[in-house]
């Protein structure tokens, strides 16, 4: 593989991995809200939460790579893919202050159905440059829906 491909995967994969990694450093005093709360079924352990994000964050970041390479296929549908993909990053990161800082749970729902909708916008994108860059964005639109179960469900079980 050459070196500016190199580069550019490295790049790709560290951007999302500084925003989880950010959001947490901004959130780390917080998160014992999630051990405080009533949690419903299907509730995973707190120390899952950063490997399936880690994973997915890289996921994100291959993705992300092989659309840039890639956008000379569909240039339009490229710079629409990024442009959701970086609006998703934003909603990510906000999400964790929202819920754990200021434990907005409801609101931090909505906001989970907005990021929700950028995922599978980017989704759409991307299939239009590279149908394996979309489908590596599919465990994130799963992680992030499971996400509002878990959201919605505190909500309701914690008023």
């Amino acid at each position: 593989m050459p070196r500016s491909r190199i580069k550019t995967y490295v790049i790709a994969i560290l951007i999302p991995l500084a925003v989880g990694f950010l959001s947490s450093l901004l959130t780390m005093e917080s998160m014992d809200i999630y051990s405080e709360l009533v949690t419903p079924p299907l509730s995973p352990p707190g120390w899952l939460f950063p490997i399936v994000w880690t994973v997915l964050y890289t996921l994100m970041g291959v993705s992300s790579a092989l659309v840039w390479e890639n956008r000379s296929i569909n240039p339009g549908a490229a710079n629409c893919g990024i442009l959701y993909y970086g609006a998703s990053l934003i909603f990510n990161f906000l999400w964790s202050i929202f819920f754990f800082n200021f434990r907005w749970l409801l609101f931090s729902f909505i906001w989970l159905l907005i990021l929700l909708y950028l995922i599978l916008r980017t989704i759409v994108c991307y299939k239009k440059v590279s149908p394996i860059a979309a489908y590596l964005q599919i465990p994130y639109a799963l992680w992030v829906a499971f996400a509002g179960y878990l959201n919605f469900t505190l909500w309701i079980l914690n008023r």
